[in-house]
C-alpha cells in the first residue's frame, strides 16, 4: 500500500536526504505544514520564526486530548515548520521503521530548535494521515522518551498532530543536498537508539590520534558494564558540544597515544595534545571539575579567558574579541568549553559599552545569581552546562527590555545558515 507520513526535524535539506536513502520509500518533497496561514512561501516562514508557539504544542505529556479537541488557536498566527512530505511502500518498510528512525535523526526534546537552526521553523513535528500512523507515533514516542531519560534527556516537545495541510516549497529547496553535495547538513541526532547492540560496530575498534587537542574518556572493554561511566556520560559528555573533539573507548582501542596514567580504572579521563597525555584523571568527575579541568586546558590558566570563566573577571572594553565577534552575520555565540548555545544575533545590539548585548539569552541555557561584590548588587549571568561566569544582565536594553552584558573571551561563534 502506497502511504504518505509528515516529518520535521530542523532544516528540511537533510531530512529529506535521509529518507530518500531509505529503501521502500519512493518520494520525499520538502514543504511546510503546522502553520495557521495558507500558501506561506520561505521568507514568510523565516519572517515567523520568532513568533512563540506553545500554545499549541501537543507534547507527549498531553497526549490524552480527544480527538474533538483542537490544539491550535485559530486566532492566533502560527507559523510553519520546515517538513518533509514521505511517499513510501508499507510492504517495503513499515511505518513503525520510518517513524523510530524519525526520532533517531534529531533531537525531539529542544524546543522552537534544532542544535544552533534557531526558530520555530525548525521544530519537531510529525503529521500522520491515519490511526494506525497516529498510534504508532504515540507509541514509539513513549518508548523513546524512556529511552531518552536513561540518557540524561528531558521531556520530548514534538508536535503530533493529524495533518491539516502540507504546501511543497519552492524548487530550489528540493532535493537541494542531491544537487549541492557540499550543502548544509548538521547531524542533530542525540545517538540514542531503538535497539541497543549488545556489539556496536565500531566500538572497541583502533583509534589513532587525531593532531591537536582532544579528549580520551577510558571506558571498559564491554559496553554498558561500568555504571560510573553511565553516569558520567549522563551527566557531562551527552550534553558536550564542544570544538574539542570527545571519544569514549576502552583501553585496548588506543593505538599511537603516548599515555602515562594507567587506565584499568573506568572512567579515566585524558587530555591529549599531539597524542601526548597532557593531564589525566581516574574516577568519575562532576560536570563542576570536568569543565574546570577542561578551561585549564583549552583557555590555559591566568588567560583573560580564564579569568572571566573561573574567577568571575570583566574582558576590557572593546578587546579584541569583542571587535570580532561585534559585527559577525546572523548565527549563534555558543560556551567556550561545552559548545552550548548561549546567545542568538538574532537578540544582539550595539549598547556602545564596549561588551556584546543581548535582549535574553536561549532558553534553559544560563542562570542568573545574585552579585554582591565591589560594593554593588548586580545580577550574574552564568552557563547552565559548564556553570562559567558570563557576565551580568540589567535593565537598561532598548524598549524596556533586559540588557546582557556579555563577555566576549568565554564564547565562540557559529554561522548560522538561514536554511
Amino acid at each position: 500500500m502506497i502511504l504518505e507520513i509528515f516529518f520535521a526535524a530542523g532544516c528540511f535539506w537533510g531530512v529529506e536526504k535521509n529518507f530518500e536513502s531509505i529503501e521502500g520509500v519512493i518520494d520525499v518533497v520538502s514543504g511546510y505544514s503546522g502553520g495557521s496561514y495558507e500558501d506561506p512561501t520561505y521568507e514568510d516562514v523565516l519572517k515567523n520564526r520568532r513568533i512563540q508557539s506553545e500554545g499549541f504544542l501537543s507534547v507527549l505529556k498531553n497526549i490524552g486530548l480527544s480527538d474533538e479537541e483542537k490544539v491550535k488557536e485559530k486566532d492566533t498566527l502560527i507559523n510553519h515548520t520546515e517538513t518533509v512530505k514521505v511517499v513510501y511502500d508499507s510492504s517495503q518498510v513499515s511505518t513503525e521503521d520510518l517513524v523510530k528512525n524519525f526520532w533517531e535523526i534529531h533531537d525531539p526534546t529542544q524546543f522552537n530548535r534544532q542544535g544552533n537552526d534557531v526558530g520555530n521553523n525548525y521544530r519537531s513535528a510529525i503529521y500522520w494521515t491515519n490511526e494506525d500512523q497516529k498510534n504508532i507515533a504515540l507509541d514509539t514516542g513513549k518508548a523513546y522518551q524512556k529511552l531518552l531519560n536513561a540518557k540524561g534527556y528531558g521531556d520530548i516537545v514534538t508536535e503530533m498532530a493529524l495533518l491539516e495541510k502540507f504546501w511543497p516549497a519552492e524548487n530550489y529547496h528540493q532535493d537541494y543536498l542531491l544537487r549541492n553535495p557540499n550543502g548544509y547538513c548538521p547531524d542533530h541526532s542525540t545517538g540514542v537508539k531503538f535497539i541497543e547492540l549488545a556489539s556496536n560496530e565500531d566500538f572497541g575498534q583502533e583509534i589513532m590520534p587525531l593532531g591537536g587537542n582532544e579528549i580520551i574518556v577510558i571506558g571498559p572493554e564491554v559496553e554498558g558494564t561500568c555504571l560510573f561511566c553511565l553516569e558520567f556520560e549522563r551527566k557531562v559528555t551527552s550534553s558536550y558540544q564542544g570544538t574539542i573533539p570527545l571519544r569514549s573507548t576502552p583501553a585496548s582501542a588506543l593505538k599511537g597515544f603516548d599515555i602515562d596514567i594507567p587506565t584499568w580504572a573506568t572512567p579515566t579521563i585524558i587530555f591529549v595534545e599531539d597524542g601526548k597525555e597532557v593531564w589525566s584523571h581516574q574516577g568519575i568527575m562532576s560536570s563542576e571539575e570536568f569543565y574546570k579541568a577542561l578551561g585549564d586546558f583549552k583557555l590555559g590558566v591566568g588567560s583573560p579567558a580564564h579569568k572571566v570563566a573561573f574567577n568571575e573577571g570583566t574582558d576590557k572594553r572593546f578587546c579584541v574579541q569583542y571587535e570580532i565577534f561585534k559585527d559577525t552575520p546572523e548565527g549563534i555565540f555558543v560556551d567556550k568549553l561545552s559548545g552550548r548555545p548561549l546567545f542568538d544575533t538574532a537578540f544582539r545590539f550595539d549598547s556602545k559599552s564596549g561588551w556584546l548585548s543581548f535582549t535574553q539569552p536561549v532558553n534553559n541555557e544560563v542562570y542568573e545569581v545574585v552579585d554582591n561584590s565591589y560594593g554593588m548588587t548586580r545580577t550574574e549571568i552564568r552557563s547552565v552546562s559548564s556553570d562559567i561566569h558570563l557576565g551580568h544582565v540589567f535593565n537598561d536594553g532598548p524598549n524596556g527590555l533586559p540588557r546582557y552584558c556579555i563577555n566576549a573571551t568565554v564564547l565562540e561563534f557559529i554561522p548560522r545558515d538561514d536554511a
